[in-house]
């Protein structure tokens, strides 16, 4: 074991002082976008993140989800909604979910399309969060019955 650990030395000194480089694989690009695949996918030079909620099929980043809450928290504390739309609005939770934060709480769409609601049809899918901005949890019409939410996985 002495020596391995002094070759093992002796080949770093000869290294260090013949200036040698050690190649070093580049870091790989992270490209955050709502994404089908739920787990992690590789595509040429770019690495898809992993999802932090699925809706349907539909897989949401963390940074999606984070980007979708502050945009809802954001209208909701300026008092403001997004274009001529309700949203945000009070959520109600008719479906009896657990939350980790006291009500009231409030639903914001999030766009499979990975871009920011600023009005229109709002799609499926929801995030909610409380009215000091904390995430509860995503929600989707996506395999509900009638106009009902069912939870995100």
């Amino acid at each position: 074991m002495v020596q391995l650990l002094s070759a093992f030395i002796s080949l770093l000194s000869v290294v260090a002082v013949s200036g040698a480089a050690i190649p070093v694989a580049a870091p790989e690009a992270i490209v955050d976008v709502a994404v089908e695949p739920t787990a992690e996918t590789t595509t040429g030079d770019f690495t898809a993140q992993a999802c932090q909620y699925t809706c349907g099929s539909v897989c949401y980043t963390s940074s999606a989800v984070t980007a979708a809450l502050n945009k809802g928290y954001g209208y909701y504390s300026s008092g403001s909604t997004a274009g001529s739309s309700t949203y945000p609005h009070q959520y109600n939770n008719y479906e009896g979910f657990s939350f980790p934060t006291a009500k009231p709480w409030y639903e914001f769409p999030i766009l499979s399309s990975g871009k920011a609601y600023t009005g229109g049809s709002p799609g499926a899918d929801r995030v909610v969060f409380d009215s000091k901005g904390n995430l509860d949890m995503l929600i989707t019409h996506t395999g509900a019955s009638g106009n009902n939410f069912v939870a995100c996985k």
